[in-house]
Order: C-alpha cells, then sequence, then structure tokens
C-alpha cells in the first residue's frame, strides 16, 4: 500500500510559485509528525520542514519565508507552498513521517528551476 504520493513539481523560472502536494494515507496521517524533504542531485536528502499533528509548523530557518507548510485535514494532505524559487531549489521533492521512516519513501516530486 502506498502511504504517500507526492504532486505539484515542475519546471519554474526564478522567482516563480509552486505548492507541492502530498496524500497521506488516513492511519498514517493522524498519527505522526508529517514533513518535506528535498534531495538535490549528488547530495543526500534533506529535511525542509514539519507540521505535527497539532498543526505546529517548523521550517529549517534558511528557507523561512519562502517555504510554508500546510495541511489540509479532510483531504489527508500536506503541501508545501515554494515562493520566490531559486535554481539552488532544483531538487526532487519527497514528503514522509518525521522523523522519516525508510519505508515510506515515494516517488517525489520534481523541481527545475531555470531561466
Amino acid at each position: 500500500q502506498v502511504q504517500f504520493v507526492e504532486s505539484g513539481g515542475g519546471s519554474v523560472r526564478p522567482g516563480g510559485s509552486l505548492r507541492l502536494s502530498c496524500i497521506v494515507s488516513s492511519s498514517i496521517f493522524s498519527t505522526y509528525g508529517l514533513g518535506w524533504y528535498r534531495q538535490v542531485t549528488g547530495y543526500h536528502r534533506s529535511w525542509i520542514a514539519t507540521i505535527t499533528t497539532g498543526g505546529i509548523t517548523n521550517v529549517l530557518n534558511t528557507l523561512e519565508g519562502r517555504f510554508t507548510i500546510s495541511r489540509e485535514i479532510a483531504n489527508n494532505t500536506i503541501y508545501l507552498q515554494i515562493d520566490n524559487l531559486k535554481p539552488d531549489d532544483t531538487a526532487v521533492y519527497f514528503c514522509n513521517t518525521v522523523p522519516y521512516s525508510p519505508h515510506f519513501w515515494g516517488q517525489g516530486t520534481l523541481v527545475t528551476v531555470s531561466s
């Protein structure tokens, strides 16, 4: 059973915005803190943002102001709003629990920022 399904990536120009979505299985959504991670080619996957079961959010301090995590409880979905995209944001973006489980990695969604 697929637990996390990411979508919303694409190719955008610097300064643009994207909203990534992640549909989470209901049992996981209601039980665990959830988060977004990204992997730049040639680097390890790294944490970006968390939203707890109580709705408290936390974003990597170097990305605050441009990255916003949110959720829609009715649809078991979390979102990552990315504004003022930069070429360094080019990566595959994943969602998972926080801390992550190696069993839950999905395919991710690719974000490419280029002029």
